[in-house]
């Protein structure tokens, strides 16, 4: 950008332009920081290892409901949202965002309980051998989602300490830089946490849509809690409320029956891991 520039002009001409190109250079530095904290979230929550069943035909599905939904809850919106309403959505995505992780860690290991209860002998060994991998991961979460409010409370310390010296506001950056960065190393980490609940889907084939269908409906109850009912008339509303929940759970227990009939896999047993059709 600035080569034309420079032909005409010495260096040292240019540096106040550099104070008018502010969100440009807090792009530039925060991008970096982004590709780093993405590339280590991807090293550490990923475990090797093969996959258990995939079902093109389910994720099919899946992807479609879920434009259907995301499709169904703007037409809502449009029509009988107010001003409101739409203020509320940063506020309802964030609060999903963070309570949808945690959920996962609170009911997690009561499917991985009732699953253990219905297996049988002989599949408990290979079952209890995938839980370790599951544990050591939601144990590296909990550590980076607990060190982003006490790196958040040491720079507001580190900060009061130099208030008032001239380096005070860069010094301020520096020291928001490491929990910026913790914050997206979590941020980016928490899709692959939600998607294979700390790999746990590799304890149980049937354990991600009993997991599913549970959690879709303890988000529903959070959400009409601290959210509120959506727009329209009752009938809207209460279509809305139920809907979402009940065709997750409809497509989860229609994963569960595929994985029966076509992958002969039951409770108290299991098909190969890493098949897929």
């Amino acid at each position: 950008m600035l080569a034309p520039a420079r032909r005409v002009a010495r260096w040292w001409a240019l540096v106040p332009l550099l104070f008018c190109l502010w969100p440009f250079l807090v792009f530039l530095a925060l991008y970096p920081m982004a590709r780093s904290a993405r590339r280590l979230a991807r090293r550490v929550f990923i475990v090797p290892g093969p996959r258990g069943i995939t079902d093109e035909v389910v994720l099919r599905v899946q992807r479609i409901r879920g434009w259907l939904a995301l499709g169904a809850a703007l037409v809502v919106l449009l029509v009988y949202g107010t001003a409101d309403d739409w203020d509320q959505l940063d506020d309802q995505f964030e609060t999903r965002l963070t309570v949808t992780p945690l959920l996962v860690l609170v009911t997690a290991p009561v499917v991985v309980g009732v699953l253990f209860r219905l297996a049988g002998p002989a599949t408990r060994p290979a079952m209890r051998a995938q839980v370790r991998p599951a544990v050591l991961m939601a144990s590296q979460y909990l550590g980076a989602c607990a060190a982003v409010p006490v790196l958040l409370w040491l720079a507001g310390q580190a900060q009061g300490s130099v208030q008032g010296l001239f380096l005070g506001p860069l010094f301020n950056l520096l020291v928001l830089a490491l929990p910026i960065w913790v914050l997206m190393f979590v941020a980016f980490a928490s899709p692959t946490v939600v998607r294979t609940a700390f790999t746990m889907d590799r304890v149980h084939p049937v354990f991600p849509p009993v997991l599913t269908g549970v959690l879709v409906w303890e988000l529903a109850l959070i959400g009409l809690v601290f959210g509120g009912l959506p727009p329209g008339p009752p009938a809207v509303q209460l279509a809305a409320v139920v809907g979402g929940p009940a065709t997750v759970t409809a497509v989860a227990w229609w994963e569960v029956h595929r994985l029966r009939s076509r992958f002969g896999v039951s409770l108290r047993g299991r098909a190969t891991a890493g098949s897929g059709r």
